[in-house]
C-alpha cells in the first residue's frame, strides 16, 4: 500500500525502513507519555481542573490515552502507527498546517507500509477534558468512525503499523510557515 506522509519531529531519508508496533511507538506515544503525571492528577482530582485552560500538550494526552484504553480491545494504536494521507494534497495541506502552528515540520514523502491501516476522521479528535468518562466516550465515537452528527464532511487520516519504507521526498516544507 501506497500513501503520503508528513515528516515531522526527525528528518527522514529516501531508502529509509523502521517499524512501528507497540514494542516500537512513535512521537504522539513520546509526547504523551511526557504528560502522564499532569493526566493521573486530572483524573484523581477533577474538580480542581474544572473550567481551567489546559496546555495543548495536556489536551492532546487526554485525548490520546482515552483512544488508546478504547482502542486496546479492537482497533490499531494510534501511538504505535504512522499518520499517513490518502493523496499527496492532503499531505500538503497537513504539511502546511503542522508547520504554521509551530511543529518541525520537514518534507512530504511518499512511503510503502506493509501492515494494518485504519481510516479513520479527525473531525472527530476532540479536545481532552478533565473528566475520564467523557473522555473515552469521545473515544468510542473516534473508533466507531460512523457519520458526524452535524453533517460535517470528515476529514481522514489513515494509521498504518508494520514496516514503513520511504519511497520518495516529493515535497519541502519550510517549518516556519
Amino acid at each position: 500500500m501506497y500513501f503520503y506522509h508528513v515528516v515531522s519531529d526527525r528528518p527522514k531519508q529516501v531508502g529509509q525502513r523502521f517499524v512501528l508496533n507497540e514494542e516500537n511507538p512513535n512521537g504522539v506515544h513520546e509526547r504523551v507519555y511526557a504528560q502522564l503525571s499532569v493526566v493521573e492528577d486530572i483524573y484523581k482530582n477533577p474538580k480542581k481542573y474544572e473550567g481551567a485552560a489546559l496546555s495543548h500538550e495536556v489536551d492532546v494526552a487526554l485525548r490520546e490515552l482515552a483512544l488508546e484504553k478504547i482502542r486496546l480491545e479492537k482497533y490499531p494504536s494510534r501511538m504505535a502507527a504512522l499518520y499517513v494521507s490518502q493523496t499527496y494534497e492532503e499531505a500538503v495541506r497537513w504539511g502546511e498546517y503542522f508547520a504554521r502552528i509551530g511543529r518541525p515540520t520537514y518534507c512530504v514523502v511518499k512511503i510503502k507500509a506493509n501492515g494494518n491501516c485504519f481510516f479513520g476522521d479527525a473531525y472527530k479528535c476532540f479536545d481532552g477534558t478533565a473528566f475520564e468518562e467523557e473522555n473515552l466516550r469521545l473515544a468510542e465515537i473516534y473508533w466507531q468512525n460512523g457519520e458526524n452528527e452535524d453533517g460535517h464532511e470528515p476529514i481522514t487520516e489513515v494509521l498504518v503499523d508494520g514496516e514503513i519504507e520511504i519511497v520518495e521526498i516529493l515535497k519541502e516544507i519550510n517549518a516556519n510557515i
